[in-house]
C-alpha cells in the first residue's frame, strides 16, 4: 500500500515539476535554473510544513512527502545546472545558484516546520 501511495504522489508532482521547467524555460530562456529552484523550494516549504505537523500518518508522509515531494523536487538537475553553469564559465552565478538554492530551501523548510508547530 506504501509503494501505492508513493506513485500517487509522484502522479501529481512530476508533472508539476515538468511545467515549472516549461514555464520557465519560456520566461527566461531554456537554460534558466529558476524552474529547478522554484520547484526546490516548493517542495521544502511542503515538506517542513508536513513534517512539522503532530500526529501526521506514516500514509500521509509516503503519499505527501516521498511521493509528492520527492518527485516535485529534484538534486540531480540543480547539481546538473551547477555543473553547467560552471562549463559555461558563470562560477559566480553558480556559487550564487548553490548558496541561494540551501539557504531558501533549509528557510523555507525550517519556517514551514515552525509555522505549524
Amino acid at each position: 500500500m506504501t509503494a501505492l501511495l508513493v506513485v500517487l504522489g509522484a502522479v501529481v508532482g512530476a508533472p508539476l515539476r515538468l511545467f515549472a521547467d516549461r514555464v520557465a524555460g519560456a520566461r527566461r530562456g531554456g537554460a534558466s535554473v529558476l524552474g529547478t529552484l522554484t520547484v526546490n523550494v516548493v517542495g521544502s516549504a511542503v515538506l517542513g510544513v508536513l513534517l512539522g505537523l503532530r500526529d501526521v500518518p506514516p500514509a500521509v508522509v509516503a503519499l505527501v512527502g516521498t511521493g509528492f515531494c520527492g518527485s516535485l523536487t529534484t538534486f540531480s538537475t540543480f547539481g546538473t545546472d551547477v555543473v553547467r553553469l560552471v562549463e559555461q564559465r558563470a562560477v559566480l552565478r553558480a556559487a550564487g545558484y548553490v548558496a541561494g538554492s540551501l539557504v531558501l530551501g533549509l528557510g523555507v523548510a525550517a519556517l514551514g516546520y515552525v509555522l505549524v508547530r
